[in-house]
Parts: structure tokens; C-alpha cells; sequence
């Protein structure tokens, strides 16, 4: 069943999704400040392109340093990329087949605003 919804998810929205996660994450890298932000982006593009199986952990280690850069994150791109994953839940939640999908979606906000100190994990 999870490769069904991932054929799905990634014609329906993943494609795109993690094509603006990979972007974003190429740009982080061009500055040296900004590499975490870009491997967490990386790492984000990745599980948006096949979340069907895999789980998000947060690191209960991470520190202070990484809360601030979660909170610059927040204040300058994850709240755009919150709200695109809230916009294409709504429109996958039109459908009774997309329901599984947007639920997927909306799961995927959270991390969307806080990426750094996180991991994915295979189920």
C-alpha cells in the first residue's frame, strides 16, 4: 500500500515539492553560514519525495544554537513552505483519494518549520 500512495504523492505533489525543497537547499549552499540550512533542506527534499514508510525523529540532543537557527528559519522561509504544504493538502483533500495524501501534508508542516534536528527514519 505505501508504494501506491508514493506513486501517488509523487505525481500528485512530491515532484514539485521536492523540486522547491532541492532548489532552496542549492541556494543555502552557496553561502557558508547558511550549509546547515541547505543540508536540511536536502535532507527535507528527499523524504517530501517519498514519505509513504518513513517517519520523522527529532534529536532530543539538539542545543541551544539549534533553536535559534529554527527560529531564523521560521521568521524568513519555513512559514512559506508551511503554508504550500497546507495549501496542496487542501487541494488533495478535494478528492476521497487524496485524502490519504493531504493527511501526508499536513504531517509534513511541522518539520517544514523546524527542519534542523530532525532526522527521517525508515519505519
Amino acid at each position: 500500500m505505501k508504494t501506491i500512495l508514493n506513486i501517488l504523492w509523487f505525481v500528485l505533489a512530491g515532484l514539485w515539492l521536492a523540486i522547491g525543497y532541492f532548489v532552496a537547499g542549492l541556494v543555502f549552499c552557496i553561502f557558508i553560514v547558511t550549509i546547515p540550512f541547505g543540508i536540511a533542506n536536502m535532507r527535507l527534499a528527499g523524504y517530501v519525495l517519498w514519505p509513504f514508510g518513513r517517519t520523522v525523529v527529532h534529536d532530543p540532543q539538539a542545543g541551544c544554537l539549534t533553536l535559534i537557527a529554527n527560529l531564523l528559519w521560521l521568521i524568513l522561509f519555513g512559514w512559506e513552505l508551511a503554508l504550500a504544504h497546507l495549501v496542496t493538502g487542501f487541494l488533495q483533500a478535494i478528492t476521497v483519494i487524496g485524502i490519504p495524501l493531504a493527511v501526508a501534508n499536513w504531517k509534513m508542516i511541522p518539520l517544514a518549520l523546524w527542519p534542523l534536528g530532525a532526522r527521517v527514519v525508515d519505519r
